[in-house]
């Protein structure tokens, strides 16, 4: 196992400014945590390099979540650093869950790269917003901090559903050149080509399942000219989508499939992955520390998977997706690798490697 914390020190250390010590438990944890497959803190320590007992190394742990904040800005610095691309597509949407009494409400923007989705920004919402929906100063806070680091202009386009939607929220997106394809309710007031209103799902009720269209020309949705574009569902159900830029309907649609990303990404952190439900942390400043964690496994999955599945495809099944998700494919080869360390050293070293190499320095993020 040391052989990998030669490897991923420096990454930690480039990536958040540690010193060597703190690098080496943050490296530690994020091994931890993908042999494991969950945040719970005990089952991390007992996963944890080293001589120690385990005792010692949940006080470790407890320490460095007490003394260590992983702001959101230097994640998602270093998480562009892992994923380098010229544009992002990004999602924006809201998950919630209870631990005893206490609800954690958080809001997520994630992008879309190469076939799977990668959290980048969040907020942790009051506490007494419980489950409820976001409001748009909070969505705008989020994306201010995006633009803020890496400017609008690498957002291809944003995706978001029917919860994220609204005057000021169109206009902030337009106002900052953003184009976006975003889901509306099928009861949204919206203007026919004649200037009487009428409820989006009358205007798309001549679809059958399967098709799909966009209205002649631009439509005053929440007040504003916009591009409304609606697909029948083959359950029958009605997609109405707008957007602002003049793209075509199969291209509003294309691109708003990737929404379904997100959805898959909140399954990995909470159940089907990383376990996020059983965490006993309620701190915010702790929560955003563990999302950090990982979001850093999550990406070495992701590109561990992409990786392998451009040598070995993952099978097709009859529905016409993949049999297990990229995520899902990296994160069970690391745990084979990590678990087996003595037998298959040499290939975690090879894989190791390849995320090292396929990373960009910070500097040239923030400078290219």
């Amino acid at each position: 196992m040391a052989e990998l914390l030669i490897v991923l020190i420096p990454i930690m250390q480039e990536a958040f400014g540690w010193n060597l010590a703190r690098a080496k438990c943050a490296a530690g944890i994020t091994l931890a945590l993908i042999k494991v497959r969950t945040v719970n803190l005990v089952q991390i320590a007992l996963a944890l390099p080293g001589d120690a007992k385990k005792e010692s190394k949940y006080r470790r742990i407890q320490r460095f979540f007490s003394e260590i904040h992983i702001d959101t800005e230097t994640l998602a610095k270093f998480i562009i650093t892992q994923l380098p691309l010229s544009k992002y597509a990004l999602l924006i949407d809201r998950t919630n869950w209870k631990f005893g009494k206490t609800y954690q409400n958080i809001l997520f923007i994630a992008i879309s790269y190469n076939g799977f989705t990668i959290p980048i920004l969040h907020i942790i919402l009051p506490q007494s917003k419980k489950s409820g929906n976001t409001n748009t100063q909070e969505r705008i806070e989020l994306l201010q901090r995006f633009i803020k680091v890496f400017g609008s202009s690498v957002i291809e386009y944003f995706v978001g559903d029917r919860e994220f939607v609204g005057k000021v929220w169109f206009m902030f997106l337009i106002d900052n050149n953003i184009n976006f394809r975003i889901r509306i309710k099928c009861n949204t007031k919206i203007s026919r080509a004649n200037g009487k209103y009428s409820k989006a799902k009358n205007l798309f009720r001549d679809l059958r399942p399967g098709e799909a269209k966009q209205l002649d020309g631009k439509r005053e949705v929440f007040g504003i000219e916009l591009y409304v574009t609606g697909m029948k569902l083959p359950s029958g159900e009605l997609l109405i989508i707008v957007s602002h830029d003049s793209a075509s309907y199969t291209e509003v649609l294309n691109d708003y499939k990737k929404r379904w990303g997100i959805e898959c990404l909140f399954k990995e952190l909470k159940s089907q992955g990383s376990d996020f439900e059983t965490t006993h942390l309620t701190d915010p400043k702790k929560i955003d520390t563990l999302i950090a964690f990982m979001t850093i496994a999550c990406v070495w999955a992701c590109k561990t998977g992409q990786w392998l599945n451009n040598e070995k495809e993952i099978p097709i099944k009859e529905h016409g997706r993949k049999a297990i998700s990229i995520f899902r494919y990296g994160l069970d080869f690391l745990r084979e690798i990590f678990l087996n360390i003595e037998e298959k050293i040499s290939q975690s070293l090879v894989v190791l490697e390849f995320i090292r190499m396929a990373s960009v320095p910070i500097k040239c993020v923030l400078n290219c």
